[in-house]
């Protein structure tokens, strides 16, 4: 019964620990400097559109209200946000919309989304 219990306990804790690493950075955050390119969510990701070809589209997107956002060198997508209310981001990355960028910033990780509240952002070699 006891080495049961033993097992039970080392996969719990196997399992647990890709989520605990995966735990939230919180309200604070976390300084980041992130590398990536510009997207246009919608197109990004209902239609696989993206690349210098379609900056033309995600600028008129953009304008539009559709989110941009950073598709990081990472793979993941980090989406701009401001820590003041009704802050908009996308006139900040409109100039590099489908190109990439060098974001520096606070990165916080939240039910799964990951942001960035830009600090600097610049064309990235």
């Amino acid at each position: 019964m006891l080495n049961r219990t033993f097992a039970a306990a080392a996969v719990l804790a196997f399992v647990a620990l890709p989520l605990a690493a995966q735990a939230d950075v919180g309200k604070s955050g976390t300084e980041a400097e992130i590398t990536g390119q510009v997207i246009d969510v919608n197109c990004h990701t209902t239609m696989g559109m993206s690349g210098p070809s379609h900056k033309q589209c995600a600028q008129a997107c953009a304008k539009a209200g559709v989110a941009l956002a950073i598709l990081g060198s990472d793979g993941n997508v980090y989406m701009p946000v401001s820590s003041k209310a009704g802050d908009a981001q996308n006139s900040r990355l409109m100039e590099f919309a489908e190109a990439r960028v060098k974001v520096k910033g606070i990165h916080r990780f939240a039910n799964g989304l990951h942001t960035i509240e830009i600090k600097s952002v610049a064309a990235a070699s």
